[in-house]
């Protein structure tokens, strides 16, 4: 009896990771807990637009925060990140256009002279849904 309760729970630990149409996203290097990390999962048309269509935000937390956007079919996607530290909805840039807010991109993709491309960032979620992380990266 107690092998099939065990057993039950490890399935029900499993399916819970793997939901159609869900990503979960773990943003690590969180510098504080000020504001919120807000997360957009883009295709290659929305890629650095304001018109990704699956976000989702959560409470800054120090360290890491995870977040889960659902509805998302399979696809290759591409995810950026940040610390919305004032609470304006955008990323706030110095005079000469650097990110002062914590800023992250899927696969840790690097920013050189600017935002990486769409085919660095991607990845491909399936029919199970996805689990990924990434760093966010401060510059000031």
């Amino acid at each position: 009896m107690k092998a099939r309760i065990v057993v039950a729970l490890l399935l029900s630990v499993a399916t819970a990771r793997a939901e159609p149409g869900v990503v979960e996203v773990t943003v690590t290097g969180v510098h504080s807990a000020t504001g919120e990390v807000l997360v957009a999962i883009c295709d290659r048309a929305t890629f650095l637009q304001e018109t990704c269509r699956y976000h989702a935000r959560a409470r800054a937390n120090p360290g890491s925060v995870t977040i889960r956007i659902s509805g998302v079919p399979p696809g290759t996607y591409a995810a950026q990140a940040f610390q919305d530290e004032n609470g304006n909805d955008k990323i706030d840039r110095s005079f000469l256009g650097m990110p002062k807010e914590g800023i992250g991109f899927s696969n840790d993709a690097k920013m050189r002279f600017g935002p990486p491309s769409f085919d660095d960032a991607a990845f491909q979620l399936g029919p199970t849904g996805g689990v990924i992380h990434f760093a966010l990266r401060y510059f000031n």
